[in-house]
């Protein structure tokens, strides 16, 4: 083993919803510790959500994003006498938010002619709808996992 694992920090809850996943968001979107631009980001897309889906709160909205796009299984490499191959593992509870989340920031920022605060509601509401780029990216990975089932037993 080496050395201690970093222990983990006491996140706030955001101000307006008061949820810790959203303050993940937020923090997730942030580039240059620009906080505020952040929140206004996050805020924004939660009122473009409310304005489409007004029979639902934009924060279950996006609960609901975040659960279709959490990945079970993903692939890691491991070195076993000369050769790598690729071990199914089971995502930690942790890791899969984290990559949910990274996956739905990542393909908001790669929709161009939007906004980002557009382009986060418009890929939220994908994840939602269990369609767009971040459950095909969740699938892409099941599929890799699926497929290299075989080098289950180097898991260690």
């Amino acid at each position: 083993m080496r050395r201690r694992s970093a222990e983990k920090r006491e996140l706030i809850p955001d101000v307006k919803y008061n949820s810790e996943l959203v303050a993940r968001l937020i923090n997730t979107i942030m580039c240059s510790g620009k906080k505020s631009t952040a929140q206004g980001i996050v805020y924004g897309a939660f009122d473009l959500i409310k304005a489409k889906k007004s029979d639902m709160e934009p924060l279950e909205v996006f609960l609901q994003a975040l659960e279709n796009v959490k990945p079970k299984l993903e692939v890691k490499s491991r070195r076993v006498g000369g050769a790598n191959y690729q071990v199914p593992i089971e995502v930690a509870p942790e890791r899969q938010v984290a990559l949910a989340m990274r996956w739905i920031v990542s393909y908001s920022r790669g929709r161009k002619g939007k906004s980002m605060t557009e382009s986060l509601a418009s890929e939220l509401l994908d994840a939602f709808d269990n369609t767009g780029s971040s459950i095909k990216k969740k699938e892409d990975t099941f599929k890799m996992a699926q497929a290299n089932k075989a080098f289950a037993h180097f898991r260690w």
